[in-house]
């Protein structure tokens, strides 16, 4: 199991240099709104996978009056992973000294799940947001979806350059959809493997954390195309609509899982204490399939738990996370309250946020 033990910070947002010893186990981060507590969990976000759970525009994140930023992390294994960017220049990811062209290497070592505000966008969003979220899982236990997926996308976006031009050549648009198909089709098996190991974990986790609810809730995968027909078949059938609108309609990239309770969409029917409470229970889910799979374990960043929870299903969540053996980042405005909801547990460290300044 790989942990972080110390984590320098330089330019991100209000914290201008830190560096923090971390525990193993939890790690509280505790302040007022605006004191740099979720940059934190922030940077480490960045570090792990590129992007900020905050924002799309990761430029931002960089302190006003600097021009680089720099987030350094050493791992209990040795290894040692920084990430700079600047304004003009863009990033440069680090592993052991050696550049990375991409952030697969990274991201394996450092398995990083948010459970924050946004997070519920995975119940009330779009196909978008829940398929990211099947595919950080088929990422990790599927060491060849990747580069499948990224076939896929190529095919797509040449694909979609072709049905926006004004005559479609048919002949092109063949060649892509051949690829596509055999792409597409090592990504949907992909996902449906890991799907069909995810199912039953996340069941067992729901029943533990929710209180029953009127209708029963089912997770179903889609595919992004008719289950019971053949992608080339369907991309040939409409390639008119595919021109009209000039973007594939069916494909990988419409993948989803829906969420069902009784006949009707979650969102319909779940209040939102039970939305909080089923993103919960995807998020730790993922973490356990994780450790089964692969004999490690998830970071998992909490960001203001006592907001998004009540009391009661608060130490429910944090009692699962705990129990999961991981690393955890956990902020919050009033340290007492989240205290209160920690089960005995192992060593937490705990750090008082203010104004962009840690002490520990």
């Amino acid at each position: 199991m790989s942990t972080i033990r110390k984590l320098n910070i330089s330019a991100i947002r209000n914290i201008l240099q830190t560096s923090l010893q971390l525990s193993p186990n939890i790690n509280l981060f505790y302040g007022e709104n605006g004191s740099g507590k979720t940059s934190i969990l922030e940077s480490i976000h960045l570090l792990a996978s590129g992007r900020s759970f905050r924002t799309s525009k990761t430029d931002t994140l960089i302190n006003n009056d600097e021009t680089t930023s720099v987030v350094f992390a050493e791992l209990t294994n040795g290894h040692q992973i920084g990430l700079s960017r600047t304004r003009r220049q863009g990033h440069q990811l680090n592993m052991d000294n050696e550049k990375q062209r991409n952030w697969d290497k990274v991201a394996r070592e450092l398995p990083v799940q948010i459970l924050d505000a946004n997070s519920f966008v995975l119940v009330e969003g779009g196909p978008k947001a829940r398929r990211r979220f099947l595919d950080w899982g088929v990422f990790h236990v599927e060491p060849l979806f990747v580069e499948n997926w990224r076939k896929s996308r190529k095919c797509i976006a040449h694909r979609n350059f072709l049905l926006k031009q004004a005559g479609v050549d048919s002949d092109q648009l063949g060649v892509w959809d051949l690829e596509l198909c055999l792409a597409a089709r090592e990504v949907d098996q992909a996902r449906s493997r890991y799907f069909e190991q995810f199912l039953p974990i996340f069941e067992q986790v729901f029943r533990s954390l929710a209180a029953p609810i009127g209708d029963q809730l089912s997770l179903t995968y889609s595919r992004g195309w008719d289950s019971d027909r053949d992608l080339a078949e369907i991309l040939v059938e409409n390639q008119q609509i595919d021109h009209k609108y000039g973007a594939t309609q069916s494909g990988p990239h419409r993948a989803d899982i829906v969420i069902r309770a009784g006949n009707r969409l979650a969102i319909e029917t779940l209040s939102r204490g039970q939305q909080k409470t089923l993103v919960s229970a995807l998020k730790i889910a993922q973490g356990m399939l994780l450790t089964q799979t692969l004999d490690r374990h998830c970071i998992y960043l909490v960001d203001d738990l006592p907001a998004e929870l009540d009391r009661g299903n608060r130490e429910k969540v944090l009692s699962q996370l705990v129990g999961l053996g991981g690393q955890l980042f956990v902020s919050c405005v009033d340290r007492e309250a989240l205290q209160l909801g920690l089960p005995n547990s192992p060593e937490v460290a705990t750090f008082h946020v203010e104004c962009g300044t840690i002490t520990a």
